[in-house]
């Protein structure tokens, strides 16, 4: 045998082996999560650190998947939840469970979902009547598909009237809610700065004592507010701001001149760009989008 056949019979051995060890290796499920215990709503890292596996496959305990490597998931509701991880090299697989908690949030919160994104909102305890009306109404589903029916630019988004559900094009909405209304809730301490979520209602002239539809509420996008404007409003309406509220309408704006004559019941937290986005799609004569906006509503618990 020559030296040169002897090497290629060498070289033509270690690949072999090479082949036989990695046709031969079990993948290895490994990962960490950056917070075994959060609050909702909560986004969870995965950091994968799998061994011999080319993919895989997550469970996240709450009926969603992913096979991304190191995905992030978001939780919404409360609970323990059994993470599984597989990871796979052709027909082989490990798999790895390991459990997070998921505590429920200390303050009232829903999420409000529209294809230009997600809001968070905070319900008030100080209006516990609309609250707990709300929270009814967008656990039992009554919000989903629903439109903003009613798009002022500059001034508020309004939605909540199940008549829009499906509605054709060009049908005036704005009439639509359950066989109720709600007590008035109106306090000076909640205000109507921008990302105030308050309730609609009928006029003065058919509903003195201001009570709220059952269902249909708005969201402020407002404008600017400054000092002169703002004392005119306090003059005009009776109303006293306090240095706090004075200084969050210079920050954010709003929509001042409807205090005092509206229950305000909680207000975004997170997603004011999402306002921001739906106040500047066209609208038609009556203010009624276009394209529809739709929207889904959960309640973080």
């Amino acid at each position: 045998m020559t030296k040169e056949t002897a090497r290629i019979l060498r070289s033509t051995v270690a690949f072999s082996m090479l082949i036989l060890l990695s046709a031969c290796s079990m993948p290895k499920a490994l990962f960490n999560v950056n917070s075994s215990e959060a609050t909702a709503p909560a986004i969870i890292e995965f950091e994968n650190h799998s061994e011999n596996a080319n993919s895989y496959m997550w469970d996240f305990g709450d009926g969603n998947s992913s096979t991304d490597e190191s995905p992030r998931h978001r939780y919404t509701s409360s609970g323990n939840y059994t993470i599984t991880l597989k990871a796979m090299n052709e027909k082989k697989v490990r798999e790895l469970k390991k459990v997070i908690q998921i505590a429920a949030p200390e303050i009232c919160l829903v999420e409000l979902t529209t294809e230009f994104g997600s809001m968070l909102l905070e319900l008030y305890d100080e209006t516990p009547l609309h609250r707990d009306n709300f929270l009814k109404l967008a656990d039992e589903g009554y919000y989903d598909g629903l439109l903003f029916h009613r798009v002022m630019d500059g001034f508020m988004i309004q939605g909540g009237d199940p008549n829009s559900k499906d509605a054709p094009p060009g049908m005036r909405l704005g009439n639509g809610g359950p066989d109720y209304k709600i007590s008035a809730e109106i306090t000076p301490e909640l205000v109507h700065i921008k990302g105030a979520l308050a309730a609609a209602r009928q006029g003065d002239d058919v509903n003195p004592w201001r009570e709220s539809s059952g269902s249909q509420f708005y969201i402020v996008h407002g404008k600017e507010v400054e000092e002169e404007f703002l004392k005119r409003i306090e003059l005009r309406q009776g109303i006293t701001y306090s240095p706090d509220q004075k200084e969050t309408y210079y920050e954010m704006g709003g929509a001042p001149f409807l205090d005092n004559n509206y229950t305000v019941f909680g207000k975004v937290i997170e997603g004011l760009d999402v306002i921001d986005k739906i106040a500047q799609v066209k609208t038609d004569r009556a203010d009624r989008p276009i394209e529809n906006v739709t929207m889904k509503i959960i309640v973080i618990k």
